[in-house]
């Protein structure tokens, strides 16, 4: 069990230190000097820790307050028993975790399908919402184990292949793919720029006037979106009778929207400047186990890493998700289980990568029509997986569903539901 806690916490639940171990894995396997070696596994380290701080910067020093303000408006219907799956079930977890990942290089190994999932926190993540469906439907014992680590692994195996060719397109290049939830929405928004969008009118085409011409930046562009929506925020918080100063607990509100807004800006130049120092030593330390242990393959890597190759479709898709989102809310409450929030993080993250590979496919429409699309998708699946997370991590789901995460565990937990009533 030391062992295995050991594996579990220390390297699969640790991004830096899993995917510097897979750089050094395979420069080793390169038969590159010790100083190359050494400088690649560092520099590894280093790329995903300045990626998620430029992520943590956006989630938790500039968005934060956009999701602080609905959650102020539209509270929980009503608190409920939950599970506390991550501390219950962590060696459930971690044992799905290692036979998911085994199965995933086992595949790459003698089939066609040729990814290794290497997005850290989702290693851990899917385990976990598959556990939670498991255990909600009422399913546990080996039964739970199983299942979860067949969907586990299927998630592994299939996601990332159904976004090789999508990634090729945006990138225009194979030497990697997307390992992350955005899989269903970034599809479908692939799916729709082919039928809908011109791909010859690419958002990153986009002409500015000389007087605008800051608006290339999209760190600038992006910090200005931000302050706007604030300061419409500030208004819709008045309105519906709420005091912003008491929801976001600024001593001055210009500053505290000033410092919002300026943060995201800072959050997407260090993520990018993050996501070009790793992917710089990932993808040539990769290609040591891709010719040596499993020929071929190629990695699946975080959503954010295409992410410099579109980023105006990034900033349109996040907008026109959260309103397409919202309106959706708005038009559906009552209908579901559960009241639902607009999801900010992913309208952020899964839709701005699937905005992207709209844009790839179709353009300009495509970005947009796929990024509406997407934000209507959205809320559909967090409504409905209500029904299979209700007493277990709901509260967690609204923040982070809306993608795979809701639509495999919506699967996975009416198949469990079929296996409790067969007394299984």
């Amino acid at each position: 069990m030391a062992i295995l806690n050991f594996i579990i916490n220390e390297i699969f639940g640790q991004g830096a230190i899993f995917l510097a171990l897979i750089a050094c894995i395979g420069l080793i396997l390169q038969k590159k000097p010790f100083t190359e070696i050494v400088r690649g596994t560092a520099m590894t380290a280093i790329g995903f820790f300045v990626l998620n701080t430029g992520t943590g910067l956006i989630t938790g020093n500039s968005i934060d307050g956009l999701a602080a303000a609905f959650n102020t408006m539209m509270p929980q219907a009503a608190a409920q028993a939950t599970v506390d799956i991550g501390s219950q079930y962590g060696t459930q977890i971690g044992i799905v975790m290692i036979i998911a990942f085994a199965v995933n290089l086992l595949v790459a190994r003698f089939t066609k399908y040729k990814t290794v999932f290497l997005t850290g926190h989702m290693l851990y993540w899917f385990p976990y919402v598959f556990i939670a469906a498991g255990v909600d439907a009422g399913l546990g014992g080996t039964g739970l184990i199983v299942l979860a680590a067949v969907f586990t692994a299927l998630y592994m195996i299939v996601s990332p292949n159904l976004m090789r060719p999508l990634v090729k397109e945006v990138t225009g290049e194979d030497s990697f793919t997307i390992g992350h939830p955005t899989t269903i929405l970034s599809v479908i928004s692939g799916a729709l720029g082919r039928v809908v969008g011109d791909k010859s009118k690419s958002t990153e085409d986009i002409k500015f006037p000389k007087s605008l011409g800051f608006l290339r930046e999209v760190n600038i562009t992006g910090s200005i979106v931000i302050c706007i929506t604030y300061i419409v925020m500030f208004f819709v918080l008045k309105a519906n009778g709420f005091d912003p100063q008491a929801v976001w607990g600024y001593s001055g509100l210009f500053t505290y929207i000033f410092t919002h807004s300026i943060y995201f800006g800072v959050g997407v130049t260090v993520m990018l400047s993050g996501v070009r120092m790793l992917i710089a030593e990932i993808v040539p330390a990769f290609q040591g186990i891709a010719d040596k242990v499993v020929p071929g393959a190629i990695p699946a890597l975080d959503c954010p890493v295409i992410f410099g190759y579109a980023p105006n479709a990034l900033i349109i898709g996040f907008i026109v998700a959260m309103i397409t989102s919202t309106v959706t809310i708005l038009l559906t409450y009552g209908m579901f289980p559960t009241i639902i929030i607009p999801l900010t993080f992913t309208c952020f993250f899964e839709i701005g990568c699937a905005s992207i590979v709209g844009n790839a496919t179709g353009g300009i429409r495509g970005c947009i029509i796929g990024a509406a699309v997407s934000g209507i998708i959205m809320v559909f699946l967090v409504g409905f997986g209500a029904y299979f997370f209700n007493n277990t991590i709901q509260p967690w789901m609204l923040v982070y569903g809306g993608q795979d995460f809701s639509l495999w565990g919506i699967i996975e937990g009416a198949i469990a539901k079929v296996l409790v009533g067969m007394g299984l």
